[in-house]
């Protein structure tokens, strides 16, 4: 099969038929074999009923139904796990990604890339979104390295399919698939202009707080990404830096007392003095830091994955 495309949804009966009807046409006349995989993240108004009806005209749609809403990351992994196409492609149900651009996506992956990831230059979207995502996506270039990416969030992008079958898409990581790609070894990650329509039916399912929550999410990728297997090298090493920092003070106060005690001059007690406590504090969260470290080490080395690596090729 050629093309996989993968469509979360949630409450989007009013542009489903369009949408479906839209990804045939180019299909047809681009001569594709493909599926498409409809995840209805369990939605309230009548798009299940939709999609059972679209079926019936539509033999390629696969549909998943959710008992609750999950959230985008679940369906886009529940997505790939179903997926059977060389190339998956990705695409938001409420028509303002074009199907249109899917035949120049598919040529970008099987001229090499690993991962396209649309940009929408020109959007439509109030200010109130368009500023946080330039803010957070320059955030994403700069702890993940990579700088080639303006939309990280953008929903239309396309993978080979040895990707989508090498990562795990979970809380709001839908975000910043291109990071958890590269962090799997897939470093072709390309970028392609697309175009953004208005949304024709229905509002926005997104609010404010999934800023913080995508915040939260690319700390954890890069955290887990560089120290996921050692954590030992993170925790231990502050750890030790932070108990050196206070014991190098405890021992620098012991010594100017025992200095003042030799040359007779006055001086003041170790522990009255408030340096030491912060000394002590140190000590105890350089301890805490290691020990954390060592435990997670403990954990890391038992988990059922801790050998799972991403195995390119073998002859």
């Amino acid at each position: 099969m050629d093309i996989s495309v993968v469509i979360p949804l949630f409450n989007e009966e009013e542009s489903l038929p369009e949408l479906t009807d839209w990804i045939r046409r180019v299909m047809l006349e681009n001569g594709f074999e493909y599926e498409i995989i409809l995840v209805d993240d369990g939605s309230s108004d009548s798009s299940w009923r939709v999609i059972q009806g679209l079926k019936e005209s539509h033999p390629e749609i696969i549909a998943v139904k959710f008992r609750r809403n999950y959230g985008k990351s679940a369906a886009l992994n529940v997505g790939f796990n179903a997926a059977e196409g060389d190339v998956v492609i990705t695409m938001d149900a409420d028509l303002q990604d074009s199907p249109d651009e899917i035949p120049a996506l598919y040529a970008a992956i099987r001229n090499g890339a690993d991962l396209v990831s649309g940009w929408k230059a020109k959007r439509y979207d109030p200010l109130t979104k368009t500023i946080p995502t330039k803010l957070f996506n320059a955030a994403t270039r700069k702890m993940s390295g990579i700088h080639n990416l303006h939309d990280f969030n953008c929903g239309l992008k396309a993978y080979r399919k040895d990707v989508v079958k090498s990562i795990e898409v979970y809380g709001e990581m839908h975000r910043y698939i291109p990071v958890l790609a590269k962090w799997a070894g897939f470093t072709k990650i390309q970028e392609q202009v697309v175009k953004h329509y208005p949304r024709k039916y229905g509002t926005t399912k997104f609010g404010a707080g999934r800023f913080v929550k995508g915040f939260l999410d690319l700390v954890s990728i890069f955290f887990v990404g560089k120290f996921g297997k050692r954590p030992m090298h993170f925790f231990g090493a502050i750890g030790v830096i932070s108990f050196l920092i206070g014991f190098f003070i405890t021992l620098y106060l012991i010594f100017d007392k025992l200095m003042s005690i030799a040359h007779g001059t006055a001086y003041r007690n170790v522990t009255e003095q408030p340096l030491f406590y912060l000394s002590l504090v140190a000590i105890l969260i350089g301890t805490q830091l290691f020990l954390t470290g060592f435990i997670a080490e403990l954990v890391s080395r038992n988990s059922t994955d801790r050998n799972k690596y991403h195995i390119e090729e073998v002859i």
